[in-house]
């Protein structure tokens, strides 16, 4: 049996205003090899753009693989550590009797990619100097300034 291959994700949203124009950013690592991806939207929030950024790189392994995903997003990383995200699917897309959870369109596809991956999530600190962190908001800020963004479709 072979071996998964262990890449290196790492990922970052921004968006001015909340909602507004936002981006993500995804650099992903595999031996010498290195992709970089990106895109804007408009009518988006900083926490769509983070999901995003996750699920973009998830979705450009072409097989199952050993990923190590940084992001600088504690809700990202929290919701799938804690066990929220596989909490909300559980309870019909609710936080609680009340409360709808956010962003289940896009929850939805992070879990699909862990079932298909196993991604170990490394939460770093935003602009604190981490290169490839740094590489990723940059990615993310200049997509977002891009014009005649398309907006981001909720399902």
């Amino acid at each position: 049996m072979n071996s998964l291959k262990e890449v290196t994700i790492y990922t970052d949203g921004a968006c001015s205003g909340n909602p507004g124009p936002g981006g993500y950013g995804v650099v992903m690592l595999y031996k010498d090899q290195r992709k970089e991806l990106s895109a804007g939207f408009n009518n988006t929030t900083n926490n769509r753009m983070e999901l995003l950024a996750a699920i973009v790189g998830l979705e450009n392994l072409k097989e199952p693989c050993k990923v190590t995903l940084y992001t600088d997003s504690q809700y990202l990383v929290n919701a799938v550590e804690k066990g929220w995200a596989k909490k909300w699917r559980a309870n019909g897309w609710m936080r609680n009797k009340k409360e709808p959870a956010l962003n289940a369109d896009l929850w939805e596809r992070i879990l699909q990619q862990l079932d298909r991956h196993q991604v170990k999530f490394i939460w770093v600190k935003g602009h604190a100097g981490n290169p490839e962190n740094e590489r990723c908001d940059r990615l993310a800020v200049e997509a977002a300034k891009q014009p005649n963004l398309p907006d981001d479709v909720r399902s």
